[in-house]
Formats: structure tokens, sequence, C-alpha cells
């Protein structure tokens, strides 16, 4: 059934653009070429956001802030084995990935901590690389709100996960 979705999507959009006289390759092109200009405009604060988190992680600033804060984590549920994940993941989804990979290898895909990196993983977010492409199209430039709420919001996240995951 899931394979029939996107081409059957695909004829309903090429049908709606016919009821509606739009030509489709017409439209489709002049949104591509829109979105030329608006990948040229984000790229500088992706390349920043990538080369900021690589020198996070080979400065040995994750590890010292990982052993920093592993006291505080636990308090509130994390274990100290994840918090180096909870660190990257604002910064990096796939020096995330890299370290959800490291747990699992290391304790095991069924075990309490690869529960809760799963989940942690799965319901937070790369907060900073979404700024960036966000920030970059949009006019105002007042981050440090949002930026902050949305560090809240995935931490909290972070704490629930491994709530649920200890009485699950």
């Amino acid at each position: 059934m899931s394979a029939y979705f996107i081409p059957v999507f695909f004829l309903i959009i090429l049908i709606f653009s016919l009821i509606k006289k739009v030509k489709p390759y017409d439209a489709f092109t002049n949104g591509a070429k829109s979105a030329v200009p608006f990948v040229v405009s984000i790229f500088p604060y992706l390349i920043s956001i990538f080369v900021l988190t690589e020198l996070f992680e080979m400065s040995g600033l994750s590890d010292f802030f990982s052993d920093l804060l592993a006291p505080v984590f636990n308090i509130l549920g994390i274990p100290k084995e994840l918090t180096k994940l909870v660190l990257i993941k604002p910064f990096s989804g796939s020096g995330a990935l890299a370290i959800l990979s490291e747990i699992f290898t290391k304790y095991g895909v069924d075990s309490y901590l690869a529960r809760c990196a799963c989940v942690i993983y799965g319901s937070s977010e790369t907060v900073f690389y979404i700024a960036a492409v966000y920030f970059a199209g949009a006019k105002t430039k007042k981050l440090l709100t949002p930026i902050v709420i949305s560090l809240v919001a995935s931490f909290a996240s972070c704490v629930f996960a491994c709530f649920i995951c200890l009485i699950l």
C-alpha cells in the first residue's frame, strides 16, 4: 500500500495542476530557480555550524562538559553515559548518531542505556542547525530567545525520555 503513495500523490498533484491550468514543469523549475538564492544565503550559516561542531568535539570541550555536567544530569535521571549524546545532539545529528552507534556497540541495543539513547535521539533536535537554516531566511536576527527556548525544550525531552524508559 505504501509503495503506491508517492505515485498516487504525484498523479493527484498533476491532475490538480491541470484543473487549475498551471504548467507543472514550469512551476517546478520556477520553484527550483527561486530556491537557489536561498541555498546560497544559508550556506555560510551551515558551514559555521559544521565547523563549530567539529571544533567542539575535537577540542575536547564535549568531553569536559560531559564530565562537568554528568552529576547534574544524573540527578535529573540522565545516566552519565548519555551526557555526551545530550550535549552533541543540539549541534549535530550525524555526531549524535555516531555516539548512538557507540552506545549500541558498548552496551547492547536492548539495554536501558540504548533505549534511552534512542528516545533522546528521536525526541530532541539539532537546534543550532535548524536555527541557522531558519534565521538565514528570516528578516529578524534575534536568535537568543528562540534558541534558549529550543534548548530548554530539547533538554526537557531528554529528561522525560529517560524517565519513560525507566518506567517501561
